[in-house]
């Protein structure tokens, strides 16, 4: 059966929901929502008990540090088991990796590190690339139909950025960022919207600043990589620009199994 997977960078889950998230979501036939940046624990967000009524099941993997990261996955298919983390402690005290399987597929809803304020950061980002490809290698040994989406905080190809030259310096955009981009791919998994829309310019994160999304000039930070073991099983892939609750906008895949 045919699954709808929407991952949002939602920039806050309160603020997203002052801005119409959960009327939206009740508008939009999604089967299975992951959102990262909750920057809330479960039990500060009060509105939650409207995921319920709109059928959802939510699991929440929020950061030990308050109004920080955070993932969330809200699935109107129950999942057989869901595993907060990676066992790396660094990363899962930030609330960055939540893992739910659906029969012999395994979704994991991630929010990679930013690396935008300083040097410290980019470090523990470039460390956290290398340790999550690693662990990835290995879960793929058991459970090889993964999808693995979320905030990658990381542009791939000049084709995914608005302006490649001037930004070749910027975080987001390195070229070791890039290179492990290359080489994620390389290691067995699809993009799923670049597999269907090879020539498509279309972006899922604009800064607030100089209205830079009125005049689409973003990134592609958000991505939906699918195991090249269930690559014929992608039916649709896009981002869905018109969700205004976030910097960033839903991405959206509909994929079989």
């Amino acid at each position: 059966m045919a699954k709808t997977i929407v991952s949002y960078n939602i920039n806050g889950i309160r603020a997203a929901i002052r801005k119409g998230l959960w009327d939206w979501l009740e508008s939009h036939p999604i089967d299975i929502l992951c959102v990262q940046e909750t920057k809330a624990q479960a039990e500060q967000v009060k509105e939650r008990s409207r995921l319920e009524e709109l059928g959802y099941e939510q699991y929440w993997h929020s950061a030990q540090k308050k109004g920080y990261s955070g993932v969330a996955t809200f699935s109107r298919v129950a999942p057989d088991q869901v595993v907060y983390g990676c066992g790396i402690s660094k990363y899962d005290e930030e609330g960055r990796i939540l893992r739910t399987d659906f029969g012999d597929l395994t979704l994991l809803n991630c929010y990679f590190p930013s690396g935008t304020t300083g040097e410290p950061r980019q470090s523990f980002k470039m460390e956290f690339l290398d340790e999550f490809f690693d662990w990835i290698q290995e879960l793929k040994k058991e459970r090889p139909n993964l999808i693995v989406v979320g905030d990658y905080n990381i542009a791939h190809t000049e084709q995914d950025i608005h302006d490649p030259v001037r930004n070749k310096t910027t975080s987001g955009f390195l070229p070791e960022e890039r290179a492990w981009m290359d080489r994620w791919f390389a290691s067995g998994f699809t993009d799923a919207f670049r597999h269907l829309h090879p020539e498509e310019v279309s972006y899922s994160w604009w800064s607030y600043r100089a209205r830079a999304r009125e005049r689409n000039k973003g990134w592609r930070l958000d991505y939906q990589s699918v195991s090249n073991s269930i690559q014929a099983n992608i039916l649709e892939a896009r981002q869905m620009s018109e969700a205004v609750h976030s910097d960033h906008c839903p991405v959206w895949m509909k994929i079989d199994g």
